[in-house]
């Protein structure tokens, strides 16, 4: 059966973030994940997740000035050092965490780069991933990439799986791995059940996400079967988290009829 991960930076935004650890183990989430940890103290963190009998299984390394509109910048030439710097801090609080696992954002490109530029972003984004894996590796941590949609972050750079497989297989890294976001997958190139079955076997997909498509609700709603999928996730074998990076309709628990009927007809 697949295992399901609370994204805290979407769900239970109800309440104040440090009492979301609480409200999800109450609806029966083993697991969360989220965006960004750097505004509080990992030491409290840490303890919310233990109190509560929780994983944290994926956080993002800093991604740049987030409030002004950067997302990522490991791909930017120029900002290296930076970038570099923001992994060495998600390491720190990955280790105090327990988390395996730290998303690392590529950033935009201009849409009217040259060809040089798009090769000068290219070259950034895999010097930048090689040096983060060697960090990682020391650290028992998985770096992973995930493909977002144009519509949602116009121009970033990272955009098919097809492109971010090439990249963890250029860089040749055992940690590095693809997350794979089933609804900017959905909404870029579709075809999800051949996706899973195509790649989750490499071995190089690290994690999963879901959203209903196309508005980023439950996944109980809109153009996507995700009970189908979840059979599909079952029969590839995927033994990672499924993070569930949507927004509520009309509040958390009162959304998760979708998964508390999934778990009553798996147990």
């Amino acid at each position: 059966m697949p295992r399901f991960a609370a994204n805290l930076s979407m769900m239970y935004t109800e309440h104040d973030f440090l009492d979301r650890f609480a409200a999800a183990s109450a609806d029966g989430f083993e697991a969360v994940e989220y965006l960004f940890p750097y505004d509080h103290d990992a030491t409290e963190l840490r303890r919310r997740l233990d109190d509560h009998g929780l994983r944290q299984v994926l956080f993002n390394a800093p991604p740049g000035a987030w409030e002004a509109g950067e997302r990522g910048i490991a791909s930017l030439p120029g900002r290296e050092a930076e970038a570099l710097a923001g992994l060495d801090r998600a390491l720190e609080y990955a280790a105090a965490l327990g988390c395996p696992r730290v998303h690392v954002m590529a950033g935009p490109v201009r849409p009217d780069a040259s060809p040089a530029e798009r090769d000068a972003h290219h070259a950034t984004y895999l010097n930048h991933l090689a040096l983060a894996a060697e960090r990682a590796a020391a650290a028992g941590v998985d770096i992973l990439i995930e493909p977002i949609n144009g519509r949602d972050m116009p121009g970033y750079f990272l955009r098919t799986q097809a492109q971010a497989h090439a990249v963890v297989q250029e860089v040749g890294a055992a940690n590095l791995k693809v997350q794979l976001d089933l609804y900017h997958c959905q909404i870029v190139e579709g075809d999800l059940t051949t996706t899973l079955r195509r790649d989750v076997p490499t071995g190089r997909v690290g994690h999963l996400q879901i959203a209903g498509v196309p508005d980023r609700n439950e996944p109980d709603r809109g153009e996507v079967d995700f009970r189908h999928l979840f059979d599909v996730v079952d029969e590839v074998g995927f033994d990672g988290w499924i993070g569930c990076e949507y927004r509520p309709r009309a509040g958390t628990s009162e959304g998760l009829g979708w998964l508390n009927d999934y778990r009553g007809e798996q147990a």
